[in-house]
């Protein structure tokens, strides 16, 4: 192979160092006929490169038979190598990505009102324009709309409390005077939550939601299993808890129903007879609230024994009322309707909570309308209630704003259009309860003077654009788990601020098509707002009463 490459060399140079044009010779005479010496010039230049040519092809086959085996080995030891750097650089890419992504969550500001670019593949159309440039209208016409549409419920929603809670107190004594105190769960008394407590109800009918703690006989104890403070559990078991049944001594064996004598037509209601009759009749002992086997709370039982129980209490004092009181939805334990004579109704939600510890936390049955919309695995699954805290924030807040300040008014201008939207689409998944924890984000973020009624209309944008960015980035954050923004006056558990923040658009990641719907709803409301506003505006719809003149009471 050398002595190829030395010939081809060599003939290489020798042609270029003979070439007359390139290194014309000195005191060399020109001949008479240049033409044919140029044509000979020529030939041989040819014969040169031929030769060339053949010495060249004759070197590549000889290295190629020689180097062959070691191109294989080469080139395989170079894929190696390059699948080897490959992967450290996808790696490095992925760590990388994985950072940025970490230090992006943490340093983001959940208060930040600027409008993300839409994703082309998964939401075409919606350009970058916040809002896709809706107007609305000024705020002479959104404070007329508020005036005549909105707020003319206010005193509807005061008397429809009044009437209400007097009933249900009426009730409640009733269901606590069929009980043993020896053997049957304690009710305490309700507790309001929600819109009607909150004023910023808009939908109609009006509809109060009651909480109702109760607990265990003596020496019996609720033990909630939190799922921050256990191991760990998966995204969609965030904000659920277990309620197990323990005794105060630590013994979770044995009952009082069978120590203690009870009347023919008393139930335990930790049990569903008396140990020795439920041992003959089913051959074994069968759990009424706890689940079978199981020392946790059963949902489902939970709702058996409450409706059972307000069945009961209703028949005691029915003869007192000129109405009568029925079970509005089957799957809500605590669902209830007072119908009146003359066809008009009056829907209310009692709903049997469990304490949780001595805090304002409660937990409620999956069973429930949950505000996130979620659904329990399981029916000894119990979502934890934020509600009481909620309540507590916003009279805090009210007290630091501008008197007339326009925060609720925000709120139920957007329910109110939602709730139109709904009706013409259809559900989706937007709440009112996404829209009430948007605006306790912007009143934590926001100056107080903010607030202020003239600023109702920039409010109002800036509450529905913070909403467009959640649902764009499918992430709403919940406002009270894990946001250490909260101030330490409102008592929330130090377990609440050390857990790790709930996505209430969580199921948007994993439910496309719900998302789709929910997204194409939302921009349709929007579409909407002025019309429906300027209309509403001009004419407000009559709603039937829904309380009589007078209650009247035997």
């Amino acid at each position: 192979m050398a002595v190829g490459l030395f010939r081809v060399c060599l003939v290489v140079v020798t042609a270029i160092i003979n070439h007359p044009l390139l290194f014309p010779r000195e005191n060399a005479t020109v001949p008479e006929n240049e033409e044919e010496i140029i044509r000979k010039m020529q030939a041989h230049q040819e014969k040169l490169q031929l030769e060339q040519l053949r010495l060249e092809e004759e070197v590549a086959r000889l290295a190629a038979e020689k180097e062959a085996p070691e191109q294989m080995v080469d080139e395989g030891q170079q894929q190696n190598d390059t699948r080897a750097a490959w992967d450290l650089w996808s790696t490095l890419c992925m760590i990388l990505f994985l950072l940025i992504e970490v230090w992006r969550q943490d340093h983001q500001d959940g208060s930040s009102l600027e409008c993300p670019g839409s994703d082309e593949d998964e939401l075409p159309g919606l350009g970058g324009t916040p809002l896709q440039g809706l107007t609305l209208p000024n705020k002479a016409t959104l404070s007329h709309f508020y005036e005549r549409c909105i707020r003319g419920s206010t005193a509807d929603a005061a008397r429809t409390r009044e009437f209400v809670e007097g009933f249900v107190d009426d009730l409640l004594e009733a269901l606590r005077s069929i009980c043993n105190r020896d053997s049957d769960m304690e009710v305490e008394d309700f507790i309001g939550v929600d819109s009607m407590y909150e004023n910023w109800q808009v939908d109609r009918p009006l509809l109060c939601h009651l909480f109702v703690p109760f607990t265990p006989p003596e020496p019996y104890r609720f033990h909630p299993e939190l799922w921050c403070s256990s191991r760990p559990v998966p995204l969609d078991r965030q904000g659920y808890a277990q309620i197990k049944v323990v005794r105060a001594d630590g013994d979770v064996q044995g009952c009082i129903c069978g120590k203690t004598k009870l009347g023919e037509d008393m139930l335990c209601l930790l049990h569903g007879k008396n140990k020795t009759a439920a041992q003959s009749e089913d051959g074994g002992l069968e759990d009424l609230l706890c689940a079978a086997e199981s020392p946790y709370l059963d949902s489902m039982q939970v709702m058996k024994w409450f409706q059972t129980a307000l069945t009961k209490a209703w028949h005691r004092i029915a003869h007192k009322y000129e109405f009568d009181l029925a079970f509005g939805q089957l799957e809500t334990p605590g669902s209830l309707k007072i119908k009146f004579r003359s066809g008009k109704f009056m829907p209310f939600q009692l709903m049997p909570v469990i304490q949780c510890d001595d805090s304002d936390l409660y937990f409620i049955s999956h069973l429930s309308r949950e505000p996130s919309g979620e659904v329990a695995a399981s029916s000894t699954d119990w979502l934890l209630s934020f509600a009481v805290y909620e309540r507590h924030f916003l009279r805090m807040m009210l007290k630091a704003l501008p008197e007339g300040a326009c925060h609720l008014s925000c709120l139920q201008i957007a329910c109110f259009l939602l709730s139109k939207q709904s009706r013409l689409t259809g559900p989706s998944g937007l709440s009112s309860y996404h829209l009430k924890t948007a605006l306790l984000h912007l009143l934590l973020s926001r100056r107080a003077a903010d607030w202020q009624a003239s600023q109702l209309d920039v409010r109002l944008h800036e509450l529905l654009r913070f909403l467009e960015k959640s649902l764009l980035e499918k992430k709403l954050p919940h406002f009270f788990l894990g946001n250490r923004k909260v101030p330490e006056s409102m008592g929330l558990p130090e377990a609440m601020h050390r857990a790790e923040p709930l996505n209430l658009f969580r199921p948007f990641v994993l439910q496309r098509s719900l998302y789709r719907k929910t997204v194409d709803s939302f921009y349709e409301m929007l579409k909407n707002a002025p019309a429906l506003i300027a209309e509403y505006s001009l004419h407000v719809p009559s709603d039937h009463a829904i309380l009589p003149p007078k209650a009247v009471i035997l």
